[in-house]
């Protein structure tokens, strides 16, 4: 565990120094702002190492997420954790190659927040699980679990809703395949 903390510690840096110096290089090479954001969101290299860096903050804000609403987390969490997590991985990369024209930087952000969202149902399940089998709950388990249901319970409405909306006005996009997701 140390060691996977280690490497996490020198990911962060990496990418922290790799992001400073890619907006730094753009804001030396084109002087002005429009201009430093047009050549970072058109160089394949600097959305890389951009993609990179927000990857990283998702990971640090999942686990400050987690550690607010679920504390430590139990081996059997984790383990049924990675066994969903790469399902609905391949499951999903295979319904989203019928819509492979609309992939996007907001295609990436959507797939990654329903990937967020489902790790967080699913911990959640679990959690739910283990209240049923365990006699003595504190009032700190409870307030955790009914405020993330609240949560992600609210989440879940307004995702579904944006989604409806999207495919009444647009039609049949990718938007639909979010839609089933999100409470699949």
């Amino acid at each position: 565990m140390v060691k996977f903390k280690m490497k996490f510690a020198l990911v962060t840096v990496g990418t922290s120094l790799a992001t400073a110096a890619v907006i730094t290089n753009a804001f030396v090479q084109k002087k002005q702002f429009y201009p430093s954001v047009v050549f970072l969101t058109k160089s394949n290299s600097s959305l890389a190492v951009l993609y990179a860096q927000v990857f990283v903050l998702l990971f640090l804000i999942g686990k400050a997420l987690r550690r607010i609403f679920f504390g430590q987390l139990r081996a059997a969490e984790v383990e049924h954790l990675i066994e969903k997590f790469w399902y609905v991985i391949t499951e999903t990369c295979l319904a989203f190659t019928v819509f492979r024209d609309d992939f996007s930087p907001k295609f990436v952000a959507l797939f990654t927040f329903l990937l967020f969202m489902k790790a967080f149902h699913w911990l959640m399940e679990d959690r739910v699980d283990y209240m049923d089998r365990t006699p003595v709950i504190s009032f700190l388990f409870h307030l955790r679990v009914i405020s993330l249901m609240m949560l992600l319970g609210t989440l879940d409405s307004v995702l579904i809703h944006h989604a409806f909306r999207i495919t009444l006005s647009s039609g049949a996009s990718v938007q639909m395949v979010f839609g089933f997701e999100v409470r699949l």
